[in-house]
């Protein structure tokens, strides 16, 4: 909590506040809502799973969009797209069962993510491409013809 002193118009700097170590309820509020949540909101309860990061560069020919996912197999991720909205989703379960003479214990996890991205009418949607090799999704989205770059050329004078 910062201790800035109001300027009255009268342009004196007294603190006229008697009470100034004394937090009141409006910046005692603003302290609690304006700090970040705790990562215990932000990331799923059972793994610690985040949102996963992307990157997305772009090349003469294509979009291409990698994004960060180890621990998952292929089969697990859901890629969507409808009307220029490219989704990117995955939802995994596990149940775990241990019995001994003794206790049963049975443990569930659960994770999910949705990414999605609005896509530029330049991208040729008929040959988008996806890959997932070593922890990363790599998904090609290529240009159409027209929006691709064309190379420099010298125009000769007539």
């Amino acid at each position: 909590m910062s201790n800035l002193v109001s300027v009255p118009k009268n342009g004196s700097l007294a603190n006229t506040n008697s009470n100034e170590n004394f937090p009141t309820l409006s910046t005692w509020l603003d302290d609690i809502f304006n700090r970040d949540l705790p990562s215990v909101f932000t990331s799923n309860f059972n793994t610690g799973m985040t949102l996963p990061k992307v990157n997305i560069k772009e090349t003469a020919d294509a979009f291409i969009v990698e994004m960060a996912v180890p621990g998952l197999k292929k089969s697990d991720f859901h890629i969507d797209l409808d009307n220029q909205m490219l989704s990117i989703s995955t939802k995994t379960e596990q149940e775990k069962e241990e019995n001994t003479a003794q206790y049963t214990r049975r443990e569930f996890g659960y994770s999910s993510f949705k990414r999605s991205f609005s896509l530029p009418e330049s991208v040729n949607a008929d040959k988008i491409n996806a890959k997932y090799n070593d922890g990363i999704l790599n998904i090609v989205l290529p240009k159409k013809e027209e929006a691709k770059q064309k190379p420099a050329r010298t125009i000769e004078i007539s």
